[in-house]
Parts: structure tokens; sequence; C-alpha cells
């Protein structure tokens, strides 16, 4: 619940976020440091806090701290409207994402077994993804009576914040704290990659090969955008691709649990390439939104399924840390790739840059497929 409420806060905001900041000055190349310092940020805190929680051995202040800091920056974004101030807050926001990512994950692996890492994880992806479902749809029924009244929405996804940190004070913390507190340097979570253990480096490293492909979901967007089609189909269209990503995300992580967690996050990137090699060559509207269906069924079968697996792999004193480093690296190389997808966008147009990364995954599943037997998907002892 905590989750769907900060998603239906956060999706409320994102169809109208480039318009609101060009609104108030911004220019595009300002919008694109704002936000690629915004996940930086995201990117470097989520090794840090969960560094931190596994030191400290608790999970629940950084949760909460994490979701109060989200929440509170909703309306902060319309009441400061300076550049300096809206960096600010923009950075704030992304910092409580940080600070909760791996208490979170960590806290849900807490109350799992290995054997039901799928489920737990796949259930918290579609409540998540159920918000990025209603939060946009919130949106359009608000500026459709009331157009261009930005600041107010900004304002009103102040208050699915707060419902979502009530929630927050219905968890009870079930571990310990430890009797003695490590010493937690802020880039100390790089350390960990070097005491992990071999099968989380072999996991990890194919995770994040995936992820400098990955690039935005912008561009899938943009695709449309290119193809003709006004800014309602658009938004219609990411709301389509949550709406199946949210339906499929916790029968599919049930599935890992019976047919093994690698067999079903193959699978999820199999449809990846077949929905970008269609999106490169493709301008029908109708298969437009049969490919985000097949994006959904994509995210619901790897997002949550990667967590539980790296969850399984690790020892449970490190879970946060786990995948708080993984996500840490991740949010880089995320960066990385939407920077490259942008210059190829640029250069060569989106045919070539669609199918360099449909080509590109296809080697990150061939990777999966020759490390066969040596990662194992249940959790190591420790």
């Amino acid at each position: 619940m905590v989750s769907l409420f900060t998603d239906v806060a956060s999706e409320m905001l994102y169809p109208v976020m480039p318009v609101y900041l060009k609104s108030i000055q911004f220019s595009i190349l300002s919008i694109g440091i704002l936000e690629g310092v915004a996940e930086a940020t995201a990117g470097l805190s989520k090794g840090y806090f969960g560094r931190l929680s596994d030191n400290t051995g608790r999970r629940l202040p950084f949760i909460r701290g994490g979701y109060m800091l989200s929440a509170f920056s909703k309306p902060m974004m319309a009441f400061f409207t300076y550049p300096v101030y809206i960096f600010f807050v923009r950075t704030m926001d992304r910092l409580g994402k940080g600070m909760r990512t791996g208490a979170r994950d960590a806290m849900l692996s807490d109350e799992t077994t290995s054997e039901t890492k799928g489920t737990v994880f796949g259930f918290h992806r579609s409540m998540d993804t159920l918000g990025a479902v209603l939060g946009p749809l919130a949106a359009l029924l608000f500026l459709y009576f009331h157009p261009g009244k930005y600041k107010t929405l900004f304002y009103l996804a102040f208050f699915p914040g707060i419902l979502a940190i009530c929630f927050t004070f219905f968890i009870r913390e079930k571990q310990k704290p430890l009797p003695v507190i490590r010493k937690t340097r802020f880039l100390e979570f790089f350390k960990y990659w070097k005491e992990s253990p071999p099968p989380y480096r072999r996991l990890v490293a194919g995770l994040l090969i995936f992820a400098l492909f990955n690039s935005s979901d912008v561009f899938l967007l943009l695709k449309i955008k290119e193809a003709g089609y006004n800014d309602m189909i658009t938004i219609g269209a990411y709301i389509f691709y949550n709406l199946f990503y949210a339906l499929f995300a916790y029968p599919l992580g049930i599935q890992a649990d019976r047919w093994g967690l690698k067999r079903i996050f193959i699978f999820g990137l199999a449809i990846f390439v077949i929905v970008y090699a269609g999106m490169a060559v493709n301008r029908n509207l109708y298969f437009f939104f049969a490919l985000f269906l097949l994006y959904g069924i994509y995210a619901a079968a790897t997002e949550g399924v990667a967590k539980a697996w790296i969850s399984n792999i690790s020892s449970k004193k490190d879970t946060a840390t786990a995948i708080g480093t993984y996500t840490a690296f991740q949010s880089i190389c995320t960066l990385v790739a939407s920077s490259l997808s942008g210059y190829l966008w640029f250069r060569f147009g989106s045919l070539a840059t669609l199918s360099v990364i449909a080509l590109g995954v296809c080697v990150v599943i061939v990777y999966f497929l020759l490390i066969k037997g040596k990662m194992p998907e249940h959790r190591l002892a420790g």
C-alpha cells in the first residue's frame, strides 16, 4: 500500500513534468541536466543507504524517511519555481528513493523463503505499478476539467504521498538493531563488489550489461510521437503498458518460483527483443498498443524477478547492500544507455537506435544461457 500510493503521487506528475518545467523557463538542456543529476543522486544513494541499513541492522527508518522525502518534495516543486530550488527539490525526491530502496527490498526479502521470493516481489511490483496506472489517469482527469493548472496538480500529489507515509506506521521492524554499528562511507558499497560471492558478481554483471542497452522508456514514447500520434495517445500507451505490467507481475512472480527465476527472466528478455525490433519498424497504432502490452509482460517478468534472484544469492545480513549496490550501478548504466541512445537517435534515427538495442539484448540472453548452472536461485547461507 505504501508503494501503491507513492507511485500514484509520482506518476500523477510524470506526464506533465516536462511541460511544467518548460512553463517556468527551463530549457530542454536544463531539463536533461536536472534529470541526469537527479538520477545520479538516486543511484549513488541507493548503494550508500543499502549498506548503511545492513551496517545498522535497521530497515524501517530508511523506508519511512525515504518516502517522507519524496512526499514533501511534490508540493515544493510548485512552491519554489527558481531553477536552483527546483534542482534541490528534484534531487531531494530522488534521494528519498535512494534511501528507501535497499532497505525496503531487504524487508520484503526477510518476509519470504527462497521458494516464495518471486511471488512476494511480483506482488509488490503489481501494487507499485498499479499506482503508475492510477496516477496518470487521475492527472488526465484533473487536467481535462482544469487545463493548464499544473501547480495545483503538484499540490494534489502531496495527499497520496502523505497517505503512503501513514501506511508505514503499520509496518513493524522485525530485525533487531546491531549492538555495534559499523561505520559506513559514502562509496563503501563499491567494496561489496569485491566481497560478494561469485554467483552475485556473475548475475549482476549480466544485469548491468542489459542495463547498458535498456535506455529510458521515453524513447518508446518518442517513437509513437515520431509516427505522428498526439500526446493523449502517447500518455494512453504509457498507461496501457503499466496496466499490463501490474496485471502480470504477480502471476509471473508465482511462475518464477515454480519454473525458476532464471527461466522467467530470460523469457522477459526475449519479449524485450521482440518489442524493440517491432518498435523499430512499426507505424501502426494498434500494433503500437500490442507492443506496449508485450512490454508490460517483459517488465513483469524481469524487474521483481531480478531483485528476488539477487536476494536469494546474497547472505541475509547483506541483502540491502546487495540490492543497493546493484541498483546503484544500474542507475549509472541506465544514464549511460539513455545518453548513447539519444546520440544514436540524433545521428542515425529511430530505426538504427531501436535495432541496436534489440541486437544488444540478444547478446545478453546468450550470456545468461552460457552460464547455465553456475548461479544458484536459492539463498546462500550466512
